[in-house]
């Protein structure tokens, strides 16, 4: 990354009087993501589904209100599917395999060297922030931004120690509300600034354990989730046992859910809620780029699990939304079906900026997505998922590929494993048919295709993953440690 280094060289050097020139004109960005938000826990989605919506009862009112003043993608997916990875990808641009990177579990700092959209906006004038979850270990350090509000780790949800600028700070209320309240501080204050700013909002919401404020509790009280066909279907990888047993259950129409888990979401939309109006007071809501995501899917319930990281579509797809009033009304209540990837926003942000985006990023910008179709854009992408030596976490290594309407997923070391979904006619992937004699030239086109992305990504096992404290042994999910 030299040449991306002596570029953020010669922008520090450069007179402070050229920076403050470039600034007018410059959109403000305030990208926003919460934590392992399903891609359907949205009201506009459930209304989009129909019968086919699984939480038909759940509000989100000001995120359905970002969706019909912007742009909301459908096909929104995270290259790995876990929390500090995907936080990482959405920095750096990068896959986590990648050096520049560096993060390929849930238990290691980012690297504070790294290049990311930050560094390089911070670089180019903008003041940067970060304000809530970070989560990359217990790092205290946040590489890139003037100012920060976070904490370490997961935090709390009830009075979070957060960090101020390397300051431990003592906090009242809810963990969501506070971070709003820094977020909207860092707004305020930018009014008297000739700079474009740049703020990252992480919400700890709705990651477990599930605790919404008081104003929260008692929401949505008795109601059920519909059931998916796909309930009793758990991961390849739980054995052939599990899967019988799950498989012999009868599927009821609806049942119970972790209403705490959608408590959260809808306590989060109120916030979403503060915040719009503070761009709308501030007076910066026209030039302000509202990006809001989440960092991965979950399952709740769907494959017979609870968790994330494999490579299933409740596990992958996250919500996606973008607002730029600046556009028009061509980026005013339009749906987007081409795939966007969390690869995609480093890229994307650097593009509105009017920064050179390096040529070692591996995303690309979906400026032009916002306004009109893109018949060049990509139609394939490469997953990947590293075993991590997390507590009560059983997943493999995997690999994936994923089309519009077909997905083939690799264990490496556990070939047996392999699947093969047509996702157009079975979207629930129930049916695995690599073996199926019908799906030959469809497993061949896959085949070639996830051999094609895992080299033009450069795929690897890097050195820096934190294996399962079991891994080699016999027994365990690292097989024979074959390449995918």
């Amino acid at each position: 990354m030299k040449n991306t280094l002596a570029f953020i060289t010669a922008l520090m050097l450069a007179p402070a009087a050229a920076l403050h020139a470039a600034a007018p004109g410059k959109p403000n960005i305030l990208f926003i993501y919460t934590d392992d938000q399903s891609y359907d826990a949205l009201s506009i989605v459930q209304k989009e589904q129909g019968e086919k919506g699984r939480f038909p009862w759940l509000q989100t009112p000001n995120l359905d209100r970002l969706a019909a003043e912007g742009v909301r993608f459908r096909n929104a997916f995270v290259t790995n599917s876990l929390c500090s990875p995907s936080r990482a990808v959405n920095l750096t641009g990068l896959y986590n395999h990648q050096r520049g990177n560096g993060i390929a579990s849930n238990l290691r700092p980012f690297p504070v060297n790294n290049v990311t959209h930050a560094t390089l906006m911070r670089a180019s004038g903008y003041i940067t922030g970060y304000v809530g979850k970070w989560h990359m270990g217990n790092q205290r350090e946040r590489p890139g931004f003037n100012y920060h509000a976070t904490y370490k780790g997961h935090g709390q949800y009830a009075n979070c120690p957060f960090i101020v600028n390397g300051k431990d700070t003592p906090t009242k209320g809810w963990v969501d509300d506070v971070a709003t309240d820094y977020a909207i501080k860092f707004i305020n204050k930018q009014k008297v600034s000739a700079k474009p700013w740049s703020l990252v909002l992480g919400f700890k919401t709705p990651h477990q354990p599930w605790e919404p404020p008081d104003r929260a509790k008692n929401l949505y009280a008795g109601e059920l989730a519909r059931t998916v066909p796909n309930v009793n279907t758990p991961p390849i990888y739980f054995g052939k046992e599990i899967q019988e047993m799950k498989a012999k259950r009868p599927v009821p129409p609806t049942q119970p859910t972790n209403l705490g888990y959608f408590r959260c979401v809808n306590a989060m939309d109120e916030s979403m809620g503060r915040l719009l109006k503070a761009l709308d007071e501030s007076g910066f809501a026209s030039n302000t780029i509202v990006v809001f995501t989440s960092d991965n899917g979950v399952y709740l319930g769907a494959h017979a699990t609870g968790d994330k990281r494999s490579a299933y579509e409740e596990s992958l797809r996250v919500p996606f939304i973008v607002r730029y009033p600046a556009l028009g009304d061509k980026a005013r209540g339009r749906i987007v079906d081409e795939v966007v990837l969390n690869l995609d926003l480093a890229p994307s942000l650097l593009d509105f900026a009017g920064v050179p985006v390096p040529k070692e990023m591996q995303g690309r910008s979906w400026r032009t997505l916002l306004t009109a179709n893109d018949p060049s854009w990509r139609k394939s992408w490469f997953y990947q998922y590293f075993a991590e030596d997390q507590k009560g976490t059983n997943v493999p290594d995997i690999t994936a590929v994923r089309t519009a309407d077909a997905k083939l997923i690799k264990y490496p070391g556990h070939k047996a494993w392999t699947e093969l979904f047509d996702l157009k006619a079975d979207p629930y992937e129930i049916h695995n048919r690599i073996d199926d004699p019908a799906a030959a030239p469809l497993k061949a086109k896959m085949l070639a295709e996830h051999d094609r992305l895992s080299r033009e990504a450069g795929y690897q096992v890097p050195d820096f993953v934190d294996r399962p404290r079991n891994w080699g042994k016999p027994g365990s999910l690292a097989g024979d440690l074959a390449s995918p």
